[in-house]
């Protein structure tokens, strides 16, 4: 079974898939192949990781790529194929993601250009000099272009709880109360879709070849830039002077203005990934404790909110003005 604990990030392989799905993926893997590259040889295998997709090395010999198989329900989960090729198309163009090779059309299928690099450790990313090659990483994205697409955490909460509601699967922690405390970020921080933004900073998606690597953009779409700080902070249990040192960083000044927002937005970040966990109860094929990670990543919300003077953070996130 895939961990779920404290390596913050998403519960990841090698994973239990049912024999017809393993059949029926490798399957489209071997047409993708042959569409692409006729009569050529090529030794196919799975990758591990990957909780959405299912990623397979393809050597053909003289090059190596990877195929990402979409998995099902990725429309419920608001991904759009368009807006992710597009994402991965311009950050490829700035050295921060694989060269992405084709799109399948009849698959759906993305292949990229695989690289040879390694992860980046939890330790390492919270601290120099791995912390400022990452932000500076992120920052570029911001900044490197515009999608017609949009990232409303905000909406794409209501949205999962929305899908998950329908197929009778109820969240594991109080929802409701949660929602209120998403009211009032929304009050004192509206939606801002002011940069390109990854949306999805999870360990699993860097690597480290020399430079830092981003994989996995089909959450990307325009955003406020806060939502990728906080979402690379909570997800990699960054601390009160690993968040400090990221905010100046990417502002160059770290404020209580700017701490207070970033604060307010792990809380987001906390319940999208919890509500991610239970909509994926609701559709995902895979043997995956789904429920225990919609649970773990609920109590992190909590846990996260409790110490908090909620109304003082909220006074001075509203106060940081129109700063990204």
């Amino acid at each position: 079974m895939p961990r779920v604990d404290a390596d913050a990030t998403r519960p990841e392989g090698p994973c239990r898939q049912p024999g017809w799905y393993r059949h029926e993926v490798r399957a489209v893997v071997d047409s993708v192949v042959e569409r692409l590259w006729p009569g050529r040889s090529a030794r196919v295998e799975p990758l591990p990781g990957g909780i959405t997709n299912a990623n397979f090395l393809v050597d053909l010999g003289d090059d190596k790529v990877v195929v990402r198989v979409p998995g099902r329900g990725r429309d419920l989960l608001g991904i759009d194929p368009v807006a992710e090729l597009a994402a991965s198309t311009i950050a490829a163009t700035i050295g921060v993601a694989p060269e992405v090779v084709a799109y399948d059309q009849e698959s759906g299928c993305l292949v990229s250009r695989f690289v040879e690099a390694r992860p980046i450790t939890l330790d390492e990313m919270a601290r120099p000099p791995m912390l400022a090659l990452v932000v500076d990483a992120v920052r570029r994205v911001h900044a490197a272009g515009v999608l017609d697409t949009t990232f409303d955490y905000f909406a794409v909460i209501d949205r999962y709880h929305d899908h998950a509601a329908e197929r009778g699967v109820r969240e594991p922690f109080d929802f409701d109360s949660a929602c209120a405390v998403m009211r009032r970020i929304a009050g004192a921080r509206p939606f801002r879709p002011t940069v390109l933004g990854h949306n999805d900073l999870l360990n699993a998606n860097f690597l480290f070849d020399g430079s830092v690597r981003i994989l996995d953009w089909e959450y990307a779409g325009m955003t406020d830039p806060f939502f990728d700080l906080a979402n690379l902070s909570a997800n990699h249990r960054f601390d009160d002077d690993a968040d400090a040192a990221l905010l100046q960083y990417y502002f160059g000044v770290c404020d209580d203005g700017l701490v207070a927002t970033l604060a307010l937005f792990k809380l987001v970040s906390e319940l999208r990934e919890a509500m991610w966990g239970v909509l994926q109860l609701a559709v995902s094929d895979l043997d995956v404790d789904f429920a225990a990670y919609a649970t773990e990543r609920g109590e992190r919300f909590a846990h996260l909110l409790a110490p908090m003077d909620l109304p003082a953070l909220l006074k001075l996130a509203a106060g940081a003005g129109d700063r990204p």
